[in-house]
């Protein structure tokens, strides 16, 4: 079973692939597109498009983009947008989101929790400043370091300067609170385990209760006190 199989089973019942509560996600999308409703929204790292299709079934007139290498999420991407009858107004494309180039800039653009791909805040900026639109605005996930211990991760107002120091201002944000950040944890762990408990005995089953165990003792051995989340609604600065 391969790592992006692993996390869609997570998933399973928190599709929102971050701590973030659905009043929470409907307020940041809200914020977001303000003013751009009618516009393109582009989603790097979309996974199963949670993001996307929530955005455009609430905006009739959007058009939207995602991008992700996990073939799987994208057919249920697609799969979730045709049940919501949103499917022609969106566009899946199945590669590394460092690849993806646009002829069009889009009006808003996501990046949540996958800023790892480009390396971090900054470089995943700097990759999202081109496809963006003048006036535009990006959605930003970032997991940041609350206390020791905690692995390599800057603190809130670190990560506000890094991105700041890249030239790029926030113009509201959610802190994910710790029944959200709770909830995620345990979504994770038991999506995989309940997976797991229904299959018989087998190198599938054995991978998702290692994965399982594995992120609960981490979130519960230290992680759970050291790492917070935070999402911010980006402009750029000049």
């Amino acid at each position: 079973m391969e790592r992006h199989e692993v996390s869609r089973i997570a998933h399973h019942d928190h599709p929102i692939a971050a701590p973030l509560s659905d009043g929470a996600v409907h307020h940041l999308l809200a914020r977001l597109l303000r003013g751009r409703e009618d516009g393109r929204l582009l989603d790097l790292g979309c996974g199963e498009g949670p993001w996307l299709v929530r955005a455009l079934a609430a905006h009739p007139a959007l058009r939207a983009v995602g991008v992700d290498t996990d073939p799987g999420a994208l057919r249920t991407a697609l799969r979730t947008a045709q049940q919501l009858g949103v499917d022609r107004r969106l566009g899946l494309h199945h590669r590394d989101a460092r690849e993806f180039t646009t002829a069009e800039p889009f009006d808003a653009v996501l990046c949540i929790g996958a800023t790892r791909t480009f390396g971090g805040p900054a470089p995943a900026l700097a990759a999202i400043g081109p496809l963006l639109a003048p006036g535009g605005a990006v959605l930003l996930g970032e997991p940041y370091r609350e206390r020791e211990p905690a692995p390599a991760a800057r603190d809130l107002a670190g990560t506000v300067a890094a991105i700041r120091d890249a030239g790029w201002l926030p113009v509201a944000g959610h802190t994910s609170s710790r029944t959200e950040l709770d909830a995620y944890a345990w979504a994770r762990t038991g999506s995989l385990t309940d997976w797991a408990l229904d299959r018989p005995p087998g190198p599938d089953r054995d991978r998702a209760l290692r994965a399982a165990a594995d992120d609960r003792e981490q979130w519960l051995g230290g992680q759970r006190e050291a790492l917070g989340f935070v999402t911010l609604v980006l402009r750029r600065s000049a």
